[in-house]
């Protein structure tokens, strides 16, 4: 009998590597070629008194109302030259970066073949952090000085725990957070629940789309807070059903639990080991569940409600 069994658990695992394999190389199959402009390049590299060239070309980077001293004075300044000489020291001629954009592409465009090819455009936004990716249909603007690397000297005032998100390696995973605000329908009711579902479904399709990427990445977490998580999962889970937690509609929940922060607040002495945004890691692993004990598309989650996704999950954190 023990034998069979596992048998039955090496054939399940073979079938499921075949089928996503089969999957990795039609994705292999789909054309793609992304048209990238560097404005960042452009803007810093042109001299002042041809500003009217490039506001022909990018009218959309500036809006009426500003005299073309506001634009010439940003060309001139010495601290943005300094910062465009960071981001090509950086990213030189983004070859690298493209590739990237190129295979998540292909991903997007064999799960969502409706999905337009957009411009790839890069630009310096003096470390706006709020507008990191701005994904438009036509258009992916990506802001390169947001992601010179943790300890950059441009991102000394910030926390450590955002700037974990300034590398390199969180462009995908910040362009796929963007895109799924098109894909992934907003909460219908405030429970804490079902945002933890909601954030778990975008992290479920960066599992998709960007395979390759680390769990760590995914969630902007150090691999020892990933490793933390796992470690504490089925603690982590009993504190949420004991303490009435996950039909709580508490508005200060998602400050606990959701929002990016230094570590969450259980109120326990485990909080400064915690990781942020711990509600959103359950989240992800309800989705991974659910994903594992149901044959539906991914489509079809992305469309689940969140009780639907919850009850049928067969969610049993590790103790």
């Amino acid at each position: 009998m023990r034998k069979l069994t596992v048998l039955l658990i090496f054939t399940v695992f073979f079938i499921s590597c075949d089928k996503k394999d089969k999957v990795e190389k039609a994705i292999e199959e789909v054309p793609v070629e992304l048209d990238v402009e560097r404005f960042d390049k452009v803007f810093y590299e042109t001299p002042p008194e041809d500003l009217s060239k490039i506001k022909r070309q990018y009218p959309y980077f500036f809006p009426a109302g500003n005299e073309d001293t506001v634009w010439t004075n940003k060309m001139k300044n010495p601290l943005l030259r300094e910062l465009h000489a960071e981001v090509q020291k950086t990213f030189g001629n983004f070859q690298k970066e493209r590739g990237d954009l190129e295979e998540l592409f292909r991903h997007i465009k064999y799960y969502f073949p409706e999905t337009n090819l957009p411009k790839v455009i890069t630009l310096i936004s003096e470390v706006d952090t709020q507008s990191k990716v701005i994904y438009a249909d036509s258009l992916l603007l990506i802001s390169l000085d947001v992601y010179l690397g943790k300890d950059h000297k441009f991102y000394s005032g910030f926390p450590e725990y955002q700037r974990r998100t300034f590398e390199k390696s969180q462009i995908l995973p910040d362009v796929v957070s963007d895109f799924s605000l098109r894909k992934i329908a907003p909460p219908t009711d405030r429970a804490l629940l079902s945002q933890m579902i909601y954030f778990g479904k975008e992290l479920y399709l960066k599992d998709v789309l960007i395979p390759q990427v680390s769990d760590a990445d995914k969630i902007g977490y150090t691999p020892e807070q990933i490793t933390w998580s796992q470690e504490n999962e089925g603690y982590i889970w009993r504190y949420f059903v004991d303490e009435k937690l996950l039909y709580d509609s508490d508005p200060k929940l998602p400050g606990r639990f959701i929002n990016p922060a230094p570590f969450s607040k259980f109120y326990l002495e485990i909080d400064n080991e915690s990781p942020g945004q711990i509600g959103m890691w359950i989240g992800w692993q309800i989705v991974r569940s659910y994903m594992k004990n149901n044959d539906v598309s991914l489509q079809q989650l992305l469309q689940a409600d969140a009780k639907e996704i919850f009850d049928n999950s067969k969610y049993k954190p590790k103790k």
